[in-house]
């Protein structure tokens, strides 16, 4: 199925002591491209994440976030680093002998010392496999909403395809046309400077012309593309870069074909060819 690159996903957990949320947002990318921010007490998480989204998603800039929001403290307990601030307590001490200056030991300023006081959480690994839960509901959120923008750019191309079809069919059907609109310029003009016309030298040029003007392979590559295309669009894998591929080599073949038109109907058909050949481009540069 079709994806697009750019989605948005989103999942939240509440429960009696925190709350999570998660959120996945995507932009175009020519590869697969993971930024992941998290709380510190998810950050172990990080490679588990990271492991999920590479099985689902292959391309496209991914921007992960989890937030974890605590509401009661019933299932945290307080511990005491009890050698830190053994040594705190020493050089304190030091420090006072060294300069002479007695001070008092506050308790309360000891505690807001980096490491002293730590919160235990005794829910932790639950911790962990909530917020894993929630972030894949989210990434599941997101993948359905990939394939559903996924699905309307299928069909936007199917359209687009069928109409770079008709048009291609059009021109098969002007080819004949052209030559004799050729022979019938060149007698005009030669009626015109009342000079004596040689049929075979006539014949001749029309031949020259017909090779100029044969565009024949450059149709046959058109409907080969629109058929490749057109397969590429039914396939489960991702298609991304083969679109982008098969969307220059229609642009390669417009302009040739442009660049040899002798008429002005068979360059305005072209011209309609490259408008839709170009708003096929911009679809797929949002595909996976």
């Amino acid at each position: 199925m079709l994806r697009s690159m750019t989605a948005y996903g989103r999942s939240s957990l509440k429960l009696e002591s925190y709350e999570l949320v998660c959120e996945l947002r995507a932009v175009n990318h020519r590869y697969l491209d993971i930024s992941i921010r998290l709380p510190d007490s998810l950050r172990s998480l990080e490679p588990a994440i990271r492991e999920k989204i590479t099985s689902v998603l292959h391309r496209g800039k991914i921007d992960v976030s989890v937030s974890h929001k605590q509401i009661s403290s019933e299932n945290h307990r307080f511990e005491i680093n009890e050698v830190l601030l053994a040594q705190l307590t020493e050089a304190a001490i030091k420090v006072s002998t060294l300069t002479g200056v007695q001070a008092s030991i506050d308790p309360l300023r000891v505690l807001q010392w980096p490491g002293v006081l730590q919160t235990i959480d005794s829910s932790e690994k639950a911790l962990a496999g909530d917020a894993l839960n929630c972030f894949e509901q989210a990434l599941a959120d997101f993948v359905a909403t990939r394939e559903r923008e996924g699905s309307q750019i299928s069909e936007l191309l199917i359209a687009k395809n069928v109409l770079v079809q008709g048009l291609v069919s059009d021109i098969r059907k002007l080819r004949p046309t052209v030559l004799e609109r050729q022979r019938e310029k060149w007698e005009t003009k030669l009626s015109q400077l009342s000079a004596t016309r040689d049929e075979s030298r006539m014949e001749q040029e029309l031949v020259y012309a017909a090779q100029r003007l044969d565009v024949d392979e450059e149709l046959d590559r058109l409907d080969g593309h629109a058929t490749e295309l057109a397969k590429a669009l039914t396939r489960s894998e991702p298609v991304g870069r083969r679109l982008d591929f098969l969307m220059q080599e229609f642009n390669r073949e417009a302009n040739t074909l442009g660049a040899k038109s002798a008429d002005s109907v068979t360059t305005n058909v072209t011209v309609d060819m490259k408008v839709l050949i170009e708003q096929m481009r911009e679809q797929v540069q949002n595909i996976e």
